[in-house]
């Protein structure tokens, strides 16, 4: 399929420099390159420390998908090669206590079941026979089970009773009728009708058992007891639980008889719970819900019993995520942002925080988003994503005692071939008072390749979306596309951003968008003010919140030359009445229902400042986006066509709202910003 019949207008082109009429050198990263990129995700530590499995991601041209394969190295870098073969995507490769198995999850038999791999031999065999995929995959400590949960799908009474077709007859399909709060989600369409249940299935291989079976979900992180006689895990069982989409708590559950017991009780989210290794603690994430758009996560711990709970991280202004008790059950490792970057850290008991490693992402090819993932091992080594401006994801590992040999080592360079002959633009970090308070804002500069400080260059301003998330020091694949293509690139993160802690997220709590404007603008004159842009060129584009930015932008001002506003909100109003999380959007991103508090979702809404566009402005957004549905972008460019701005609707047959799933998607969006910012570009 060509590239333009995924887009609804005709404005796909290839790269050319937007500084120079002369032609671009051959070392400049192409389109074509998108599949070339390779990446680590779930890296997991053997439990003696000595070699890591992980899933290396790669892109398949024929295919147009991402493929996913285990792979296996030695920590000091050595043998560094494939573990399975096949035709086929495997990924959450899981330890056996003792080191001796490897559990996995593949779709060689035609769909996603559990296998095991004893690591002596090499032989493999398919545990299960599932008719769902399997989530949560976790050993027992004795090494005799594997816990995962499963949707186990319903059919409820149907509404109506119809007529039977006749013999082939051939009538069209039935009515969906829908009764439940969440009836579809964003990346996964209609949801199937059913609940979240837990299982555990013997490693022999077999029936797995299902443990749960009321009328709730119970999906999320598991952790066995030492004994291996208890699940600890994290659900809310409340009747209304569909109408509080933050709410839940830790639960025990025993294996024996299915029972549970609650050991949280507090209004907010209580999860991540993991027991420590002599059973008597148990550490968890969460934090009391104030109804806010943000809450830093804290970690906590708690007898096994659910008695003297406390805050571990009360102190520290930054959310904690993913916590991995020590072995000798000291404290935990977590991992954390700060001002865009992403760490390792170790918690003592007394609420010490130790910083293990930086650098601790790449997940995010496309946008460089923060983020990354870790695992440990008995002896306090770690296995982590190691990211940077100049590649995505390789494996590193790191230890615990931190300094000297024991300081993190880059164990892979998976685009070491592609950038061999290619070259990126360079980035550098740049830091901006606010306009409106004088308020600091963080960003990065994306210069093209062959940089001429005394040339001047087109700029884009590119909005990470969120609101509450953060770019940082990462490799982004769209970004260095633009810079290939001679535009300095500029992205932020202004107000609301995470990884700055609470206060400066929560300015944009019920003022969104509000002075995140302020401090894109400010970002913006800064890099103008170092000569090297022409203040006659400049673009600007975001996707999902940064959809939402740019459209409140060319309300705001003239000063772009055109605009690219993707998968955005439009007006709050028909969004958390159409959006798959609308439960939540009503309760924490404003004060009331939009029927009671119509002046608060209006006047934040971009299409209010419609009438004073005039910017060309292309909307871009995936035909089956239940996050910010695409009649969001519908309303924008019809209101802007009514008034004849030059406006065009790019609508991404198949995309939900991760609109570059597919590395023909990620193509499709570039070229067509790229096309549309060339077409209003002034005439040389």
């Amino acid at each position: 399929m060509s590239l333009l019949a995924l887009t609804a207008v005709p404005l796909l082109t290839a790269l050319a420099p937007q500084a120079s009429t002369t032609e671009a050198p051959s070392d400049l990263l192409t389109l074509m390159d998108v599949f070339e990129l390779e990446y680590v995700s779930d890296p997991q530590i053997a439990p003696a420390g000595d070699r890591v499995v992980f899933v290396r991601r790669s892109m398949d041209v024929m295919r147009d998908r991402q493929t996913s394969k285990l792979w296996i190295a030695d920590v000091d870098g050595g043998d560094v090669r494939p573990l399975t073969e096949g035709e086929v995507s495997e990924s959450t490769p899981r330890w056996s206590p003792d080191g001796e198995r490897l559990a996995f999850v593949s779709t060689e038999a035609g769909s996603t079941q559990v296998h095991l791999r004893w690591m002596d031999t090499g032989q493999r065999a398919r545990l299960t026979q599932l008719t769902e995929s399997p989530g949560s995959l976790t050993w027992s400590p004795d090494g005799r089970w594997l816990a995962f949960t499963m949707l186990v799908p319903s059919s409820p009474k149907p509404l109506a009773t119809l007529p039977s077709a006749p013999e082939g007859a051939e009538w069209a399909d039935p009515p969906r009728v829908i009764e439940s709060v969440q009836y579809r989600a964003d990346g996964a369409g209609y949801i199937e009708q059913g609940r979240t249940h837990v299982f555990v299935l013997p490693v022999e291989g077999g029936t797995p058992r299902q443990l749960t079976h009321d009328d709730h979900d119970y999906g999320g992180s598991l952790s066995w007891t030492p004994d291996s006689k208890r699940l600890l895990l994290s659900t809310n069982r409340d009747d209304d639980a569909e109408f509080q989409p933050v709410e839940s708590d830790v639960w025990e559950l025993t294996i024996a008889d299915g029972s549970l017991r609650v050991l949280t009780n507090r209004k907010g989210p209580d999860r991540s719970p993991t027991v420590s290794p002599d059973g008597t603690l148990v550490a968890y994430l969460g934090f009391d819900d104030r109804r806010r758009g943000y809450e830093v996560m804290r970690l906590h711990v708690m007898s096994s019993d659910g008695s003297d709970a406390r805050s571990l991280t009360d102190t520290f202004d930054r959310s904690v995520e993913s916590p991995v008790w020590a072995a000798d059950g000291s404290g935990l490792f977590v991992s954390y942002d700060d001002h865009g970057n992403s760490y390792i850290a170790f918690v003592g008991l007394d609420g010490s925080i130790e910083v293990l490693a930086e650098n601790v992402g790449g997940l995010s090819v496309g946008r460089p988003y923060t983020g990354g993932a870790f695992s440990v091992a008995n002896n306090g080594r770690f296995a982590f994503t190691l990211g940077s401006t100049s590649h995505p994801a390789d494996l590193a590992v790191g230890n615990r005692r931190g300094r000297g040999e024991n300081a993190p080592q880059r164990l892979t360079r998976l685009n070491d071939d592609l950038f061999a002959f290619r070259t990126p633009g360079e980035v550098e970090e740049i830091r901006t008072a606010s306009s409106f308070d004088g308020r600091e804002v963080q960003g990065w500069i994306i210069k093209p390749p062959h940089f001429d400080p005394a040339q001047t260059y087109p700029l884009i301003l590119e909005i990470h979306g969120g609101p509450f998330a953060a770019y940082g020091p990462w490799f982004s694949m769209e970004g260095q596309l633009y810079a290939a293509a001679g535009y300095v690139v500029l992205y932020t993160n202004p107000r609301g951003s995470t990884s700055y802690g609470d206060e400066f997220a929560s300015e944009i709590h019920h003022n969104y968008p509000g002075q995140d404007y302020d401090d894109l603008m400010s970002s913006v004159d800064a890099v103008i003010e170092r000569g090297y842009v022409d203040p006659e060129r400049l673009y600007v584009t975001g996707g999902s919140g940064g959809g939402v930015l740019t459209a409140w932008i060319v309300g705001k001002t003239e000063r772009f030359r055109a605009a690219v506003v993707a998968k955005p909100v439009i007006n709050w109003i028909s969004f958390v009445l159409t959006a798959d999380a609308y439960p939540y959007f009503t309760r924490h991103w404003f004060t009331g229902y939009p029927w009671d508090q119509f002046d608060e979702y209006w006047k934040r809404s971009p299409l209010s400042l419609v009438g004073n566009v005039t910017t060309p402005t292309m909307l871009l957004t995936g035909e089956v986006d239940y996050r910010t549905p695409i009649s969001e972008s519908e309303q924008f460019y019809q209101a802007l066509k009514l008034r004849r701005i030059d406006a065009a609707l790019v609508r991404i047959p198949g995309a939900s709202h991760g609109i570059t799933a597919r590395p023909s998607q990620l193509i499709a969006k570039v070229a067509n910003i790229l096309a549309w910012f060339e077409r209003y570009a002034p005439a040389e």
